[in-house]
């Protein structure tokens, strides 16, 4: 749908400049086959229905629903990032001032952890929320709060080792050498540090950890483990290990999203093919393991795959980074899985026959092996399945929310 308003909207080189309108889905870019653009329009007003009824009692960050109904953080946890992020998705669909006005509301309130030292998720905070507020709204402020939350980022990198530890106070011991896939996805944040403020050290850092879940996480099938743990004194890797998964030598589906998704965007922000190269490996496998049902199981190697829990997240997660992919290396057939992976999340995978349920994405699962949250809902499936549609429909919107740009 097109809705005409004024806004600030910021080019992908950081220019703000004034628009008149959100620009309607760019037909001549790629066509949509009918019966995937009427689904995937369709879900994108169903989630937005949702939201104009939920968000306004929202009170906090969701982090997962319990018995429908959403669960909160009031500092954000890793997941805060996403409730602002996805009420800016329901901004560019709908053109809702409501939505404009509550993303930012909540974007504010992750403003203490821009000093947080302590976690690696701060690109998973600060680049759906703050990063898309400055380059929706043009005001400094949010680019501000982001740089310096990248600042705290670097922090986190272990020189001898090329790595960012994902969890842990800085002068904790424990978990100072481990490695988790996921944190690929918070290197866009380091990309967009050195991009701003023309200091490179972000950015090679960045490209540091990269080339190091690179050369260990890579399987030759193109599966990864969701850990890898190195020495912290020496930086010498040590072994694959889990958290999330069904066991080191599996493959958890959504960290494989993950870094589909995070090597797509590393190449994108450096125009380095190696990364280019692991992205379409890790696809590939992700792509052959995938049920006829298009929903990703929780683990592709759990003994049970593919009749097994599901995880719709990892569908939602990986279906952008498909399309990401696609636009990189001019493959259609990624964004032929990509559509089919959001036309089979909108039609079997949402809140629809639920009255109760304040969320939009059902059938999540955050951590099988702790019995944690076993086909819920989750906060970063509903965002990254607005993300996934608008990529299709309007994705000259969503370059002037996420920059899609390549260098």
């Amino acid at each position: 749908m097109s809705v005409s308003r004024r806004a600030l909207l910021t080019t992908a080189a950081g220019t703000a400049v004034a628009a008149t309108s959100i620009a309607p889905p760019a037909q001549a870019a790629q066509k949509v086959p009918g019966h995937a653009a009427a689904t995937l329009d369709a879900t994108a007003d169903y989630a937005v229905a949702k939201l104009r009824a939920v968000a306004p009692g929202v009170s906090g960050f969701p982090v997962g629903t319990r018995f429908e109904k959403w669960t909160y953080s009031q500092n954000g946890d890793w997941v805060g990032g996403f409730w602002p992020g996805t009420l800016w998705m329901a901004w560019l669909h709908s053109g809702e001032e409501r939505f404009r006005t509550l993303a930012l509301a909540s974007a504010e309130k992750l403003a203490p952890r821009q000093d947080d030292t302590g976690t690696h998720d701060l690109g998973f905070l600060f680049y759906p929320s703050w990063v898309t507020a400055w380059r929706l709204t043009g005001d400094d402020k949010w680019r501000t709060g982001a740089i310096r939350a990248a600042s705290s980022l670097i922090r986190r990198y272990n020189p001898k080792g090329r790595f960012i530890r994902a969890w842990g106070a800085l002068n904790d011991p424990a978990n100072a050498g481990r490695v988790i896939m996921d944190t690929m996805m918070n290197l866009d944040l380091l990309a967009f540090a050195s991009s701003q403020t023309g200091d490179g050290k972000y950015l090679d850092i960045a490209v540091e950890h990269a080339r190091t879940t690179q050369r260990n996480f890579l399987r030759p099938d193109g599966s990864t483990p969701h850990v890898y743990d190195f020495d912290p004194a020496s930086g010498a890797p040590l072994g694959p290990g889990t958290v999330q998964g069904y066991s080191p030598a599996s493959c958890w589906s959504r960290g494989q999203a993950w870094g589909i998704y995070g090597f797509t965007t590393i190449y994108r922000r450096t125009g380095r093919r190696e990364f280019l190269t692991t992205a379409r490996k890790l696809a590939d496998f992700a792509l052959g393991a995938l049920s006829p049902d298009h929903v990703p199981v929780w683990d592709y190697l759990a003994p049970q795959a593919p009749h097994d829990i599901k995880d719709a997240s990892a569908g939602a997660v990986m279906a952008c980074g498909l399309l990401d992919l696609s636009r990189a290396t001019g493959e259609p057939r990624y964004r032929e899985e990509a559509l089919k992976l959001l036309t089979a999340l909108s039609e079997t995978c949402l809140t629809r026959k639920s009255a109760r349920a304040d969320a939009v994405v059902a059938r999540c699962t955050r951590n099988r092996p702790s019995e944690d949250s076993v086909e819920i809902s989750l906060p970063y499936a509903d965002y990254y399945l607005l993300e996934g549609i608008l990529r299709v429909l309007r994705p000259d919107d969503i370059d002037r929310a996420i920059d899609l740009s390549t260098v």
